[in-house]
C-alpha cells in the first residue's frame, strides 16, 4: 500500500472491535458461553451488546441490580474467557488491510477510542503487532460516559493536541458514529457488520478499499480551510 499523505493536523482515531480486529462473532460466542454457564439465556445477544461497554452488558443480560464489584468481575470473566478462545486465532480476525494501512500513514498522531476492556486492546495491539502505531489509548474506563457519548474521542483529541474537528474517525457500528459525530469529528464507516452507517463521509468494505487514500489526502483541517479561503487572507498574499 502506497503511502498516504495527510494535511498537518489531521488526526486519525480508531475504534477497536469491528474495525482493528473483527471480534464480533468471538465476543458473542464467549459471551453465549459465559452466560449459558451462569444459566442466562439472552435473546438478541448481538444487538444487544453491539457498541456498549461491559458494565451496561452485564445489567442487561442479568436482569437485576449488582453492586459494581460483581458486575466488574462477571465482565472479566467473560474477557479472560474471550482471550483464551482467540489467542491462537487473533490474526485470522484482523480486519483486511489494516497492518498494511497503518504503515501506510505511520508516523500521522493516531489513537485508539474504545468501549472494549483494557486488557483486550492490550491484547490486540500487542498480539498483532500494532501498538507502535498509536500515540494514545484511551478506553472507556478511563472517562465518565462510554460510546455513543463522545468522551472518548474528545479525550483522544485532546491527548494527542490536536483539534476534534480535524479527526477521522473509523467506526463500525451507530453508537461509535454518534460518539464520532457528537465530539465535532467527520467518520468513516467500516462495514465489518453492517453495510452502512447513517452520518459517515465514507462506507467502506475494510483498508483496501482503494477509495480510503484519495478521501483522506483531500481532508483539510477547518481551521486551515478557513484561512486559504478568507477573501483577506487571500488578498495578503497577493
Amino acid at each position: 500500500m502506497s503511502r498516504i499523505q495527510l494535511a498537518p493536523g489531521v488526526a486519525l482515531l480508531f475504534d477497536l472491535d469491528g474495525v482493528i480486529i473483527d471480534s464480533m462473532p468471538m465476543h458473542t460466542l464467549a459471551w453465549e458461553k459465559y452466560m449459558e454457564s451462569h444459566g442466562v439465556n439472552v435473546a438478541d445477544l448481538t444487538q444487544r451488546m453491539h457498541g456498549a461497554r461491559n458494565d451496561q452488558i452485564v445489567e442487561r443480560f442479568f436482569g437485576r441490580r449488582m453492586s459494581p464489584e460483581e458486575v466488574f468481575e462477571h465482565g472479566a470473566a467473560k474477557e479472560r474467557l474471550f482471550r483464551e478462545m482467540m489467542t491462537p486465532r487473533i490474526e485470522e480476525h484482523l480486519v483486511a488491510g489494516i497492518r498494511e494501512f497503518l504503515a501506510s500513514v505511520e508516523g500521522a498522531p493516531m489513537a485508539i477510542g474504545s468501549n472494549a476492556e483494557p486488557g483486550n486492546i492490550t491484547f490486540t495491539l500487542d498480539g498483532a503487532g500494532i501498538r507502535r502505531f498509536f500515540r494514545v489509548i484511551v478506553d472507556g474506563h478511563q472517562v465518565a460516559r462510554g460510546k455513543p457519548q463522545p468522551d472518548v474521542y474528545l479525550r483522544a483529541a485532546e491527548l494527542l493536541q490536536v483539534d476534534p474537528a480535524a479527526c477521522m474517525v473509523f467506526e463500525d457500528s451507530a453508537p461509535g458514529v454518534e460518539a464520532g459525530l457528537n465530539a465535532g469529528a467527520k467518520v468513516v464507516g467500516v462495514a465489518t457488520h453492517v453495510p452502512a452507517l447513517d452520518g459517515v463521509s465514507l462506507m467502506v468494505e475494510n483498508f483496501l478499499d482503494p477509495r480510503l487514500k484519495p478521501f483522506l489526502e483531500s481532508i483539510v483541517p477547518t481551521a486551515a480551510k478557513t484561512a486559504s479561503e478568507d477573501p483577506a487572507c487571500q488578498n495578503e498574499r497577493t
